[in-house]
Protein backbone atom coordinates (compact mmCIF):
# COMPACT_ATOMS: atom_id res chain seq x y z
CA UNK A 1 0.00 0.00 0.00
CA UNK A 2 2.76 2.39 0.96
CA UNK A 3 4.84 1.47 -2.11
CA UNK A 4 1.83 2.07 -4.34
CA UNK A 5 1.27 5.54 -2.80
CA UNK A 6 4.94 6.51 -3.29
CA UNK A 7 4.83 5.30 -6.86
CA UNK A 8 1.73 7.43 -7.56
CA UNK A 9 3.38 10.54 -6.10
CA UNK A 10 6.58 10.05 -8.07
CA UNK A 11 4.58 9.57 -11.24
CA UNK A 12 2.69 12.81 -10.59
CA UNK A 13 5.93 14.73 -9.98
CA UNK A 14 7.42 13.27 -13.14
CA UNK A 15 4.43 14.34 -15.21
CA UNK A 16 4.57 17.83 -13.62
CA UNK A 17 8.26 18.23 -14.38
CA UNK A 18 7.58 17.26 -17.99
CA UNK A 19 4.48 19.42 -18.36
CA UNK A 20 5.91 22.70 -17.01
CA UNK A 21 8.68 23.05 -19.61
CA UNK A 22 6.27 22.07 -22.32
CA UNK A 23 3.81 24.72 -21.12
CA UNK A 24 6.50 27.38 -20.97
CA UNK A 25 7.72 26.45 -24.46
CA UNK A 26 4.18 26.65 -25.85
CA UNK A 27 3.69 30.05 -24.20
CA UNK A 28 6.93 31.37 -25.70
CA UNK A 29 5.80 30.16 -29.14
CA UNK A 30 2.43 31.83 -28.57
CA UNK A 31 4.06 35.11 -27.56
CA UNK A 32 6.15 35.07 -30.71
CA UNK A 33 3.23 34.14 -32.94
CA UNK A 34 0.52 36.32 -31.35
CA UNK A 35 1.33 40.01 -32.18
CA UNK A 36 -0.88 41.34 -29.36
CA UNK A 37 0.92 39.35 -26.67
CA UNK A 38 4.30 40.25 -28.15
CA UNK A 39 3.36 43.92 -27.96
CA UNK A 40 2.11 43.63 -24.36
CA UNK A 41 5.24 41.86 -23.17
CA UNK A 42 7.37 44.41 -25.02
CA UNK A 43 5.75 47.11 -22.91
CA UNK A 44 5.71 45.30 -19.57
CA UNK A 45 9.11 43.63 -19.82
CA UNK A 46 11.27 46.75 -19.37
CA UNK A 47 9.31 47.67 -16.24
CA UNK A 48 10.83 44.70 -14.46
CA UNK A 49 14.32 45.64 -15.65
CA UNK A 50 14.11 49.26 -14.45
CA UNK A 51 12.88 51.34 -11.54
CA UNK A 52 11.53 54.87 -11.38
CA UNK A 53 13.67 57.67 -9.96
CA UNK A 54 12.82 61.36 -9.54
CA UNK A 55 15.94 63.22 -10.69
CA UNK A 56 16.43 66.81 -9.59
CA UNK A 57 18.73 68.69 -11.98
CA UNK A 58 21.74 70.65 -10.77
CA UNK A 59 20.88 74.30 -10.18
CA UNK A 60 22.25 76.67 -12.81
CA UNK A 61 25.28 78.78 -11.97
CA UNK A 62 25.53 82.59 -11.87
CA UNK A 63 28.45 84.53 -13.37
CA UNK A 64 29.40 88.18 -13.67
CA UNK A 65 29.78 89.72 -17.13
CA UNK A 66 33.38 88.44 -17.41
CA UNK A 67 32.68 84.85 -16.36
CA UNK A 68 33.60 85.13 -12.68
CA UNK A 69 31.59 82.62 -10.66
CA UNK A 70 29.23 84.27 -8.18
CA UNK A 71 26.97 81.30 -7.37
CA UNK A 72 27.70 77.62 -7.97
CA UNK A 73 27.13 74.16 -6.54
CA UNK A 74 29.06 71.81 -4.27
CA UNK A 75 28.39 68.50 -2.55
CA UNK A 76 26.80 69.01 0.85
CA UNK A 77 25.09 66.64 3.25
CA UNK A 78 21.77 66.23 4.95
CA UNK A 79 22.18 64.92 8.51
CA UNK A 80 19.19 62.91 9.71
CA UNK A 81 18.31 60.26 12.28
CA UNK A 82 16.53 56.93 12.00
CA UNK A 83 14.40 57.25 15.13
CA UNK A 84 14.18 53.50 15.80
CA UNK A 85 17.97 53.31 16.02
CA UNK A 86 18.49 56.31 18.32
CA UNK A 87 19.79 55.31 21.77
CA UNK A 88 20.87 58.64 23.22
CA UNK A 89 19.36 61.80 21.67
CA UNK A 90 21.24 63.96 24.21
CA UNK A 91 24.57 62.79 22.77
CA UNK A 92 23.40 63.58 19.25
CA UNK A 93 22.23 67.07 20.25
CA UNK A 94 25.46 67.84 22.11
CA UNK A 95 27.63 66.60 19.23
CA UNK A 96 25.78 68.68 16.61
CA UNK A 97 25.96 71.71 18.85
CA UNK A 98 29.73 71.25 19.27
CA UNK A 99 30.63 70.33 15.69
CA UNK A 100 28.01 72.24 13.69
CA UNK A 101 27.05 75.00 16.15
CA UNK A 102 23.40 73.94 15.98
CA UNK A 103 20.80 74.76 18.61
CA UNK A 104 20.94 72.03 21.30
CA UNK A 105 17.26 72.16 22.26
CA UNK A 106 16.05 72.09 18.66
CA UNK A 107 18.22 69.09 17.75
CA UNK A 108 17.26 67.27 20.97
CA UNK A 109 13.57 67.69 20.18
CA UNK A 110 14.05 66.34 16.66
CA UNK A 111 16.31 63.45 17.67
CA UNK A 112 13.85 62.49 20.41
CA UNK A 113 11.04 62.25 17.90
CA UNK A 114 9.11 65.18 19.34
CA UNK A 115 8.98 66.83 15.91
CA UNK A 116 8.75 63.67 13.83
CA UNK A 117 5.10 64.18 12.80
CA UNK A 118 4.84 60.42 12.31
CA UNK A 119 8.04 60.13 10.27
CA UNK A 120 10.56 57.39 10.97
CA UNK A 121 13.46 59.43 9.57
CA UNK A 122 13.86 63.05 10.70
CA UNK A 123 16.16 65.65 9.16
CA UNK A 124 18.28 67.38 11.79
CA UNK A 125 20.26 69.80 9.62
CA UNK A 126 21.00 70.25 5.92
CA UNK A 127 23.67 71.85 3.71
CA UNK A 128 26.51 70.58 5.90
CA UNK A 129 29.91 70.79 4.09
CA UNK A 130 32.15 67.78 3.57
CA UNK A 131 34.73 68.78 6.20
CA UNK A 132 32.09 68.98 8.93
CA UNK A 133 30.75 65.57 7.97
CA UNK A 134 34.26 64.15 8.32
CA UNK A 135 34.41 65.67 11.81
CA UNK A 136 31.10 64.04 12.72
CA UNK A 137 32.20 60.67 11.39
CA UNK A 138 35.45 60.90 13.36
CA UNK A 139 33.53 61.58 16.58
CA UNK A 140 31.20 58.71 15.75
CA UNK A 141 34.13 56.31 15.20
CA UNK A 142 35.82 57.36 18.45
CA UNK A 143 32.60 56.91 20.38
CA UNK A 144 32.05 53.48 18.82
CA UNK A 145 35.60 52.44 19.75
CA UNK A 146 35.19 53.65 23.32
CA UNK A 147 31.69 52.36 24.09
CA UNK A 148 31.02 49.79 21.38
CA UNK A 149 27.43 48.61 21.24
CA UNK A 150 26.86 49.19 24.95
CA UNK A 151 23.24 48.81 25.99
CA UNK A 152 23.81 50.55 29.30
CA UNK A 153 21.10 53.17 29.67
CA UNK A 154 22.51 56.68 29.21
CA UNK A 155 25.76 55.52 27.58
CA UNK A 156 27.02 58.00 24.93
CA UNK A 157 25.85 56.94 21.48
CA UNK A 158 25.43 58.43 18.04
CA UNK A 159 23.43 55.47 16.76
CA UNK A 160 20.84 56.47 14.24
CA UNK A 161 22.81 59.30 12.58
CA UNK A 162 22.73 59.18 8.78
CA UNK A 163 24.43 61.32 6.12
CA UNK A 164 22.95 61.86 2.65
CA UNK A 165 24.95 63.69 -0.01
CA UNK A 166 23.36 66.12 -2.47
CA UNK A 167 24.24 69.31 -4.33
CA UNK A 168 23.99 72.56 -2.38
CA UNK A 169 24.55 76.22 -3.24
CA UNK A 170 27.92 77.85 -2.70
CA UNK A 171 28.83 81.52 -3.05
CA UNK A 172 32.60 81.80 -3.45
CA UNK A 173 32.55 85.61 -3.00
CA UNK A 174 30.60 85.35 0.28
CA UNK A 175 29.07 88.82 0.86
CA UNK A 176 29.92 90.32 -2.53
CA UNK A 177 26.77 91.44 -4.36
CA UNK A 178 24.71 89.49 -1.83
CA UNK A 179 21.84 92.00 -2.00
CA UNK A 180 21.59 91.43 -5.75
CA UNK A 181 22.06 87.67 -5.84
CA UNK A 182 19.77 86.55 -3.03
CA UNK A 183 20.24 83.01 -1.75
CA UNK A 184 18.92 79.46 -1.91
CA UNK A 185 17.29 78.26 1.31
CA UNK A 186 17.13 74.83 2.89
CA UNK A 187 14.07 74.07 0.79
CA UNK A 188 16.19 74.51 -2.39
CA UNK A 189 14.17 77.59 -3.33
CA UNK A 190 15.60 80.98 -4.21
CA UNK A 191 14.95 83.96 -1.95
CA UNK A 192 15.45 87.62 -2.90
CA UNK A 193 17.37 89.08 -5.81
CA UNK A 194 18.26 87.06 -8.88
CA UNK A 195 17.94 83.68 -7.13
CA UNK A 196 14.23 84.30 -6.47
CA UNK A 197 13.39 86.18 -9.67
CA UNK A 198 14.89 83.43 -11.87
CA UNK A 199 14.25 80.50 -9.53
CA UNK A 200 12.34 78.37 -12.05
CA UNK A 201 15.00 78.81 -14.73
CA UNK A 202 17.89 78.17 -12.35
CA UNK A 203 16.26 75.16 -10.68
CA UNK A 204 15.36 73.39 -13.91
CA UNK A 205 12.60 70.79 -14.09
CA UNK A 206 12.75 67.61 -11.96
CA UNK A 207 11.92 64.55 -14.05
CA UNK A 208 10.76 61.03 -13.29
CA UNK A 209 12.95 58.61 -15.27
CA UNK A 210 13.37 54.84 -15.58
CA UNK A 211 16.76 53.71 -14.30
CA UNK A 212 18.20 50.31 -15.25
CA UNK A 213 18.66 47.86 -12.40
CA UNK A 214 21.67 46.50 -14.24
CA UNK A 215 24.80 48.41 -13.15
CA UNK A 216 26.45 47.50 -16.44
CA UNK A 217 23.85 49.58 -18.29
CA UNK A 218 24.18 52.74 -16.21
CA UNK A 219 25.35 54.73 -19.24
CA UNK A 220 22.02 54.00 -20.89
CA UNK A 221 20.13 55.89 -18.17
CA UNK A 222 18.48 59.06 -19.56
CA UNK A 223 20.02 62.37 -18.52
CA UNK A 224 18.18 65.37 -17.11
CA UNK A 225 19.33 68.83 -18.25
CA UNK A 226 20.77 71.09 -15.56
CA UNK A 227 19.02 74.32 -14.70
CA UNK A 228 19.85 77.36 -16.82
CA UNK A 229 22.87 79.45 -15.88
CA UNK A 230 22.87 83.24 -15.82
CA UNK A 231 25.45 85.76 -16.97
CA UNK A 232 24.89 89.08 -15.20
CA UNK A 233 25.54 92.64 -16.34
CA UNK A 234 27.39 93.01 -13.05
CA UNK A 235 31.14 93.65 -13.13
CA UNK A 236 32.71 91.88 -10.16
CA UNK A 237 35.61 94.33 -9.88
CA UNK A 238 33.32 97.37 -10.06
CA UNK A 239 30.90 95.88 -7.54
CA UNK A 240 33.73 95.12 -5.10
CA UNK A 241 35.15 98.64 -5.37
CA UNK A 242 31.74 100.31 -4.99
CA UNK A 243 31.05 98.27 -1.85
CA UNK A 244 34.39 99.38 -0.48
CA UNK A 245 33.62 103.03 -1.27
CA UNK A 246 30.12 103.08 0.22
CA UNK A 247 31.29 101.27 3.36
CA UNK A 248 34.00 103.88 3.88
CA UNK A 249 31.53 106.71 3.25
CA UNK A 250 29.11 105.37 5.86
CA UNK A 251 31.87 105.30 8.47
CA UNK A 252 33.27 108.69 7.44
CA UNK A 253 29.89 110.48 7.51
CA UNK A 254 28.31 108.55 10.36
CA UNK A 255 25.38 107.53 8.13
CA UNK A 256 22.98 104.79 9.17
CA UNK A 257 23.13 103.21 5.70
CA UNK A 258 24.30 103.86 2.17
CA UNK A 259 23.52 102.88 -1.42
CA UNK A 260 25.67 103.33 -4.52
CA UNK A 261 24.27 102.50 -7.96
CA UNK A 262 26.28 102.35 -11.20
CA UNK A 263 24.38 102.01 -14.49
CA UNK A 264 25.16 102.27 -18.18
CA UNK A 265 22.50 104.77 -19.35
CA UNK A 266 22.87 103.58 -22.96
CA UNK A 267 21.36 100.16 -22.31
CA UNK A 268 20.14 100.00 -18.69
CA UNK A 269 22.81 97.52 -17.59
CA UNK A 270 23.53 97.58 -13.86
CA UNK A 271 27.29 97.42 -13.41
CA UNK A 272 27.13 97.62 -9.62
CA UNK A 273 24.64 98.18 -6.84
CA UNK A 274 26.30 98.40 -3.44
CA UNK A 275 24.16 98.74 -0.35
CA UNK A 276 24.06 97.70 3.32
CA UNK A 277 23.86 95.48 5.25
CA UNK A 278 25.32 92.51 3.36
CA UNK A 279 24.96 88.83 4.15
CA UNK A 280 27.47 86.00 3.75
CA UNK A 281 25.29 83.92 1.43
CA UNK A 282 26.98 80.69 2.54
CA UNK A 283 25.42 81.35 5.95
CA UNK A 284 21.99 82.45 4.76
CA UNK A 285 20.44 81.32 8.03
CA UNK A 286 21.97 84.44 9.61
CA UNK A 287 19.47 86.52 7.62
CA UNK A 288 17.22 87.38 10.57
CA UNK A 289 20.17 88.74 12.53
CA UNK A 290 20.90 91.37 9.87
CA UNK A 291 17.50 92.23 8.45
CA UNK A 292 14.34 93.30 10.22
CA UNK A 293 10.95 94.43 8.95
CA UNK A 294 12.37 97.96 8.74
CA UNK A 295 15.51 96.86 6.89
CA UNK A 296 14.88 95.64 3.32
CA UNK A 297 17.17 93.06 1.79
CA UNK A 298 18.18 95.46 -0.98
CA UNK A 299 17.67 99.16 -0.25
CA UNK A 300 18.53 100.01 -3.84
CA UNK A 301 15.31 98.51 -5.20
CA UNK A 302 13.15 97.95 -2.14
CA UNK A 303 13.37 101.11 -0.01
CA UNK A 304 11.53 104.23 -1.12
CA UNK A 305 12.57 107.58 0.25
CA UNK A 306 11.93 111.26 -0.44
CA UNK A 307 14.89 112.13 -2.68
CA UNK A 308 14.90 115.88 -2.27
CA UNK A 309 16.70 118.16 -4.72
CA UNK A 310 17.97 115.45 -7.10
CA UNK A 311 14.31 115.36 -8.14
CA UNK A 312 14.69 118.89 -9.52
CA UNK A 313 16.42 117.33 -12.55
CA UNK A 314 13.14 115.66 -13.52
CA UNK A 315 11.03 118.76 -12.82
CA UNK A 316 13.29 121.02 -14.89
CA UNK A 317 13.46 118.49 -17.73
CA UNK A 318 9.66 118.41 -17.81
CA UNK A 319 9.38 122.23 -17.87
CA UNK A 320 11.99 122.67 -20.60
CA UNK A 321 10.44 119.95 -22.76
CA UNK A 322 6.94 121.36 -22.23
CA UNK A 323 8.11 124.84 -23.20
CA UNK A 324 6.89 126.30 -19.92
CA UNK A 325 10.36 127.78 -19.42
CA UNK A 326 13.52 128.18 -21.44
CA UNK A 327 17.13 128.06 -20.17
CA UNK A 328 17.30 131.85 -20.33
CA UNK A 329 13.96 132.41 -18.54
CA UNK A 330 14.54 134.69 -15.55
CA UNK A 331 12.81 134.19 -12.21
CA UNK A 332 13.12 136.80 -9.47
CA UNK A 333 13.56 134.85 -6.25
CA UNK A 334 12.13 136.72 -3.25
CA UNK A 335 12.86 133.85 -0.88
CA UNK A 336 9.28 132.58 -0.59
CA UNK A 337 6.35 131.46 -2.74
CA UNK A 338 2.83 130.32 -1.90
CA UNK A 339 1.46 127.26 -3.67
CA UNK A 340 -1.88 125.78 -2.69
CA UNK A 341 -2.02 127.82 0.48
CA UNK A 342 1.41 126.67 1.71
CA UNK A 343 4.45 128.94 1.78
CA UNK A 344 7.65 127.41 0.43
CA UNK A 345 11.13 128.68 1.33
CA UNK A 346 14.63 128.04 0.07
CA UNK A 347 17.01 125.69 1.84
CA UNK A 348 18.89 128.65 3.36
CA UNK A 349 15.76 130.79 3.93
CA UNK A 350 17.40 133.36 1.63
CA UNK A 351 16.27 135.40 -1.37
CA UNK A 352 18.52 135.02 -4.42
CA UNK A 353 17.04 137.69 -6.71
CA UNK A 354 17.01 137.31 -10.53
CA UNK A 355 18.04 133.82 -11.65
CA UNK A 356 17.90 132.05 -14.98
CA UNK A 357 17.13 128.31 -15.01
CA UNK A 358 20.78 127.39 -14.63
CA UNK A 359 21.02 129.59 -11.55
CA UNK A 360 17.91 127.96 -10.09
CA UNK A 361 19.53 124.52 -10.40
CA UNK A 362 23.02 125.64 -9.50
CA UNK A 363 21.81 127.16 -6.21
CA UNK A 364 19.13 124.46 -5.79
CA UNK A 365 16.35 126.98 -5.16
CA UNK A 366 13.13 125.39 -3.91
CA UNK A 367 11.18 128.58 -4.53
CA UNK A 368 12.22 128.72 -8.17
CA UNK A 369 11.40 125.07 -8.85
CA UNK A 370 8.00 125.44 -7.17
CA UNK A 371 7.34 128.40 -9.46
CA UNK A 372 8.47 126.34 -12.47
CA UNK A 373 5.91 123.70 -11.49
CA UNK A 374 3.14 126.27 -11.50
CA UNK A 375 4.18 127.33 -15.01
CA UNK A 376 3.80 123.76 -16.29
CA UNK A 377 0.55 123.16 -14.43
CA UNK A 378 -0.50 120.13 -12.43
CA UNK A 379 -1.89 118.01 -15.28
CA UNK A 380 1.18 118.33 -17.49
CA UNK A 381 3.74 118.04 -14.70
CA UNK A 382 2.29 114.80 -13.34
CA UNK A 383 1.98 113.44 -16.88
CA UNK A 384 5.71 114.00 -17.28
CA UNK A 385 6.54 112.52 -13.88
CA UNK A 386 4.62 109.36 -14.73
CA UNK A 387 6.36 109.12 -18.10
CA UNK A 388 9.66 109.17 -16.16
CA UNK A 389 8.37 106.12 -14.25
CA UNK A 390 7.87 107.84 -10.90
CA UNK A 391 5.36 105.89 -8.82
CA UNK A 392 5.83 102.72 -10.87
CA UNK A 393 8.23 99.79 -10.66
CA UNK A 394 10.97 99.78 -13.27
CA UNK A 395 10.51 96.04 -13.86
CA UNK A 396 14.11 95.27 -12.96
CA UNK A 397 14.79 91.52 -12.94
CA UNK A 398 15.33 91.14 -9.20
CA UNK A 399 12.73 90.14 -6.64
CA UNK A 400 11.36 92.64 -4.16
CA UNK A 401 11.16 95.91 -6.11
CA UNK A 402 9.09 98.66 -4.47
CA UNK A 403 6.97 101.06 -6.52
CA UNK A 404 7.47 104.22 -4.49
CA UNK A 405 4.60 106.70 -4.30
CA UNK A 406 3.50 109.57 -6.48
CA UNK A 407 0.26 111.26 -5.50
CA UNK A 408 -1.54 112.75 -8.48
CA UNK A 409 -4.49 115.14 -8.85
CA UNK A 410 -7.66 113.19 -8.10
CA UNK A 411 -6.13 111.08 -5.34
CA UNK A 412 -7.86 111.63 -2.01
CA UNK A 413 -4.58 112.60 -0.33
CA UNK A 414 -3.33 114.95 -3.06
CA UNK A 415 -3.50 118.68 -2.32
CA UNK A 416 -2.75 121.72 -4.44
CA UNK A 417 0.31 122.39 -2.27
CA UNK A 418 1.82 119.10 -3.48
CA UNK A 419 2.41 120.70 -6.86
CA UNK A 420 4.97 123.00 -5.25
CA UNK A 421 6.62 120.56 -2.84
CA UNK A 422 6.80 117.64 -5.28
CA UNK A 423 8.76 119.89 -7.64
CA UNK A 424 11.79 119.73 -5.35
CA UNK A 425 11.42 116.11 -4.26
CA UNK A 426 9.34 116.46 -1.11
CA UNK A 427 6.11 114.49 -0.66
CA UNK A 428 7.11 112.01 -3.37
CA UNK A 429 8.89 108.71 -2.71
CA UNK A 430 11.11 106.67 -5.02
CA UNK A 431 13.82 104.03 -4.78
CA UNK A 432 17.43 104.77 -5.79
CA UNK A 433 16.94 102.54 -8.85
CA UNK A 434 13.79 104.43 -9.89
CA UNK A 435 15.59 107.74 -9.58
CA UNK A 436 18.65 106.45 -11.42
CA UNK A 437 16.51 105.02 -14.22
CA UNK A 438 14.46 108.22 -14.61
CA UNK A 439 17.50 110.50 -14.70
CA UNK A 440 19.36 108.14 -17.03
CA UNK A 441 16.96 109.40 -19.71
CA UNK A 442 18.63 112.82 -19.43
CA UNK A 443 22.07 111.22 -19.78
CA UNK A 444 20.91 109.08 -22.72
CA UNK A 445 19.59 111.88 -24.91
CA UNK A 446 15.98 111.49 -23.73
CA UNK A 447 15.69 107.72 -24.10
CA UNK A 448 14.96 105.79 -20.89
CA UNK A 449 16.18 102.18 -20.93
CA UNK A 450 14.83 99.38 -18.74
CA UNK A 451 17.30 98.57 -15.96
CA UNK A 452 18.38 94.93 -15.82
CA UNK A 453 20.88 92.71 -14.04
CA UNK A 454 20.84 89.59 -16.27
CA UNK A 455 22.75 89.85 -19.53
CA UNK A 456 22.18 86.36 -20.94
CA UNK A 457 20.78 82.93 -20.13
CA UNK A 458 22.78 79.77 -20.89
CA UNK A 459 20.63 76.65 -21.28
CA UNK A 460 21.52 73.23 -22.74
CA UNK A 461 24.59 74.59 -24.49
CA UNK A 462 22.97 77.67 -25.99
CA UNK A 463 23.33 81.30 -24.89
CA UNK A 464 20.32 83.58 -25.17
CA UNK A 465 21.07 87.29 -24.78
CA UNK A 466 18.48 89.40 -22.95
CA UNK A 467 16.94 91.95 -25.27
CA UNK A 468 17.39 95.57 -24.23
CA UNK A 469 14.10 97.40 -23.72
CA UNK A 470 13.22 101.04 -24.11
CA UNK A 471 10.83 102.17 -21.35
CA UNK A 472 10.03 105.40 -23.14
CA UNK A 473 11.28 108.78 -24.24
CA UNK A 474 9.91 111.17 -21.62
CA UNK A 475 11.68 114.20 -23.12
CA UNK A 476 13.29 115.02 -26.44
CA UNK A 477 16.98 114.56 -27.15
CA UNK A 478 17.33 118.35 -27.42
CA UNK A 479 15.82 118.86 -23.96
CA UNK A 480 17.98 116.15 -22.42
CA UNK A 481 21.21 117.47 -23.94
CA UNK A 482 20.39 121.07 -22.98
CA UNK A 483 19.78 120.06 -19.37
CA UNK A 484 22.96 117.95 -19.25
CA UNK A 485 24.95 121.00 -20.33
CA UNK A 486 23.23 123.20 -17.72
CA UNK A 487 24.04 120.72 -14.94
CA UNK A 488 27.65 120.30 -16.10
CA UNK A 489 28.21 124.06 -16.07
CA UNK A 490 26.56 124.32 -12.66
CA UNK A 491 29.07 121.88 -11.14
CA UNK A 492 31.98 123.66 -12.81
CA UNK A 493 30.93 127.14 -11.65
CA UNK A 494 30.42 125.86 -8.10
CA UNK A 495 33.77 123.99 -8.15
CA UNK A 496 31.77 121.07 -6.84
CA UNK A 497 33.36 118.21 -4.90
CA UNK A 498 31.77 115.96 -7.53
CA UNK A 499 34.10 117.11 -10.32
CA UNK A 500 36.43 114.43 -11.70
CA UNK A 501 39.80 115.44 -13.14
CA UNK A 502 39.99 114.63 -16.84
CA UNK A 503 36.28 113.90 -17.28
CA UNK A 504 33.43 116.33 -17.80
CA UNK A 505 30.42 115.25 -15.74
CA UNK A 506 26.91 116.55 -15.08
CA UNK A 507 25.01 116.10 -11.87
CA UNK A 508 22.85 117.35 -9.06
CA UNK A 509 22.93 117.20 -5.27
CA UNK A 510 20.00 116.34 -3.07
CA UNK A 511 19.21 117.03 0.58
CA UNK A 512 15.84 115.96 1.94
CA UNK A 513 14.29 116.21 5.37
CA UNK A 514 12.85 112.91 6.58
CA UNK A 515 9.07 112.66 7.03
CA UNK A 516 7.70 111.33 10.32
CA UNK A 517 4.15 110.98 11.70
CA UNK A 518 4.75 114.34 13.40
CA UNK A 519 6.10 116.26 10.41
CA UNK A 520 9.55 116.60 8.85
CA UNK A 521 12.74 116.21 10.85
CA UNK A 522 15.03 119.20 11.15
CA UNK A 523 18.21 117.48 12.31
CA UNK A 524 18.33 114.39 10.08
CA UNK A 525 18.34 114.18 6.29
CA UNK A 526 18.73 111.93 3.30
CA UNK A 527 21.75 113.12 1.31
CA UNK A 528 22.03 112.19 -2.36
CA UNK A 529 23.94 112.91 -5.52
CA UNK A 530 23.28 111.80 -9.09
CA UNK A 531 25.77 112.32 -11.88
CA UNK A 532 26.77 111.02 -15.28
CA UNK A 533 29.49 111.37 -17.85
CA UNK A 534 31.34 112.00 -20.00
CA UNK A 535 28.77 114.66 -20.89
CA UNK A 536 29.35 114.41 -24.67
CA UNK A 537 29.11 110.60 -24.69
CA UNK A 538 27.76 109.23 -21.37
CA UNK A 539 29.02 105.77 -20.40
CA UNK A 540 27.97 105.74 -16.74
CA UNK A 541 25.40 107.09 -14.33
CA UNK A 542 26.17 106.98 -10.61
CA UNK A 543 23.56 107.48 -7.90
CA UNK A 544 24.60 107.97 -4.26
CA UNK A 545 22.31 107.91 -1.24
CA UNK A 546 23.47 108.31 2.37
CA UNK A 547 20.79 107.89 5.02
CA UNK A 548 20.94 110.20 8.05
CA UNK A 549 24.57 111.39 7.77
CA UNK A 550 25.89 112.73 11.07
CA UNK A 551 28.85 114.88 9.97
CA UNK A 552 26.79 117.14 7.70
CA UNK A 553 23.19 117.11 6.45
CA UNK A 554 24.06 118.41 2.96
CA UNK A 555 24.34 116.23 -0.11
CA UNK A 556 26.91 118.61 -1.59
CA UNK A 557 29.24 117.92 1.35
CA UNK A 558 28.76 114.20 2.08
CA UNK A 559 27.37 112.63 -1.13
CA UNK A 560 29.16 114.57 -3.90
CA UNK A 561 32.65 113.39 -2.83
CA UNK A 562 31.40 109.79 -2.87
CA UNK A 563 30.36 110.27 -6.50
CA UNK A 564 33.83 111.60 -7.34
CA UNK A 565 35.62 108.67 -5.67
CA UNK A 566 33.32 106.19 -7.37
CA UNK A 567 33.92 107.69 -10.82
CA UNK A 568 37.68 107.94 -10.30
CA UNK A 569 37.76 104.17 -9.67
CA UNK A 570 35.11 103.33 -12.25
CA UNK A 571 36.83 104.90 -15.27
CA UNK A 572 39.95 102.84 -14.55
CA UNK A 573 38.03 99.60 -14.12
CA UNK A 574 36.00 100.02 -17.32
CA UNK A 575 39.04 101.33 -19.21
CA UNK A 576 37.51 104.69 -20.12
CA UNK A 577 40.22 107.20 -21.21
CA UNK A 578 40.12 110.85 -20.12
CA UNK A 579 38.12 113.13 -22.41
CA UNK A 580 41.12 114.63 -24.24
CA UNK A 581 42.59 111.18 -24.97
CA UNK A 582 39.22 109.84 -26.07
CA UNK A 583 38.71 112.80 -28.41
CA UNK A 584 42.13 112.24 -29.95
CA UNK A 585 41.42 108.55 -30.44
CA UNK A 586 38.11 109.41 -32.08
CA UNK A 587 39.75 112.00 -34.31
CA UNK A 588 37.88 114.92 -32.77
Amino acid sequence: MMEHEHHRRYSFIGVLLFAVPVFITLQLIRIRVDPNMARDFGIIGPLFETEQHLVTPARGQIFDRWGNLLAGNRTVYEVSVELKQVKNPQTIALTLKTVLNEDYDEILARASGLKSEGLLNVVLVDNVPQDKIEDLKFVQEQMQAAFGSSNVEGAPSLSGLQYTAHLGRIYPEKTLASNLLGFVGRDSRGYFGVEERYNDLLAGKPKMILVSRDPNRVRENPSVPDGASLVLTLDRAVQSKMEEIIDAAIIETGSSSGTLLVMDPRNGEILALATTPRLDLNEFWQYSKLFSEETPYNRGISQSYEPGSVFKVITMASALDDGAVKPETVFVDTGAIEVGGVTIYNWDMGAWGPQDMQGCLQHSLNVCLAWVATQIGANDLYRYLQSFGIGHVTGVDMAGEASGRLKIPGDTDWYAADLGTNAFGQGVAATPLQMGTAISAIANHGKMMAPHIVRSVVSEGYQHDIEQRVLGMPVSAETADTLSEILARSLEIESSDALVTGYRVAGKTGTAEIPTPFGYTTNQTNASFVGWGPVDDPRFLVYVWLEKPATSPWGSIVAAPVFRRAVEELVVLINLPPDNVRHQLNGN
